[in-house]
């Protein structure tokens, strides 16, 4: 396969995953932004939001306020924003345009109808009360999407690439959500565990479709240690970074095989499954959870350019 073709399915998978987990760290700000609080309220919530969206500093260069009719439309709508929902469709759409002898027929539908209904809607008609139900429509495209990509797809280099970006993208923005929570979300006069603590991690359970099945494999209340343990480590959690890990470790092996053929990421990516594999929560927390999610971002983004060298993205 051409590296560009590639570079192409690989950030083609990047940018739906990217649009979904866009929507749903929406929902979880919209959700937070409706509890009742003294202070800073809304501020906080929004400018967390846009801190785990890496997006606060191409915000704060275009606003001088955080409001919420401006960062609902900064992550749903700005062209100017390379990480709204808008602009990975369209980036999305336009990778599966220069690959569409690549995709099936089904994929390359489902993305194209996203775009074209997405684009048809106006800013000004998305309402505090109708935001609810498009976000809960882009979690649903996207997962039709994958649906479509994992029922009609051959299983060779395409499928390969496009697993990696995917579940990159998963891993990066779990890590980002966590870490935010703990270093950014709380003010500092909030008690953890309060009423507002636990809407909080509720909330972020939510945002990763968690907050069931943490329930049921922990049966009791949310745990900061729990929360981060059960999406950090547990690897039968599909959002979780050890869950993630597992299918990328996976994917570029099979782009091993097929190309007959290692380097630097494979190792990379085994190292890193390696460590979510055998690392306790506890000793997490001993040397610092933040610490520990910036590591592995940092990790993450250096296994994402060992991939583009490897096989060659940019040639």
């Amino acid at each position: 396969m051409l590296g560009r073709t590639a570079n192409d399915l690989y950030w083609l998978s990047r940018y739906i995953e990217r649009a979904e987990n866009m929507a749903r760290l929406l929902e979880v700000g919209y959700r937070i932004v409706l509890l009742p609080r003294e202070g800073q309220g809304f501020h906080e919530e929004w400018r967390s939001t846009l801190a785990s969206t890496g997006c606060a500093e191409r915000y704060s260069s275009k606003f001088e306020k955080i409001n919420t009719r401006d960062v609902v439309d900064f992550l749903l709508f700005d062209a100017d924003n390379p990480s709204s929902i808008r602009s990975c469709l369209t980036t999305a759409r336009h990778n599966a345009r220069a690959q569409r002898t690549s995709l099936t027929r089904d994929m390359w539908e489902c993305l194209n109808s996203s775009w074209l209904e997405f684009n048809a809607i106006k800013p000004s008609n998305v309402t505090s009360n109708q935001l609810p139900g498009l976000l809960d429509w882009i979690k649903e495209r996207s997962a039709l999407f994958r649906g479509t990509l994992l029922n009609t797809i051959l299983r060779n280099d395409t499928y390969y690439f496009s697993q990696l970006g995917t579940f990159l993208e998963r891993a990066d923005n779990t890590a980002r959500i966590l870490d935010v929570k703990y270093y950014v979300l709380l003010p500092s006069s909030e008690v953890v565990g309060g009423g507002v603590d636990n809407f909080q991690w509720g909330s972020i359970l939510r945002s990763v479709s968690a907050h069931r099945s943490y329930r049921w494999v922990y049966k009791e209340n949310y745990k900061p240690w729990r929360i981060a343990e059960y999406l950090i480590l547990n690897p039968q959690m599909p959002r979780s970074l050890a869950y993630s890990y597992v299918e990328i470790a996976t994917a570029l092996d099979d782009l091993g095989r097929q190309y007959g053929d290692r380097h630097a990421c494979h190792e990379t990516a085994a190292n890193i499954t390696k460590l979510l594999q055998t690392r306790g929560i506890n000793s997490i927390f001993q040397s610092g959870l933040h610490e520990f999610l910036e590591d592995f971002i940092g990790r993450t983004n250096t296994l994402s350019a060992q991939i583009s060298d490897a096989y060659h993205f940019n040639g």
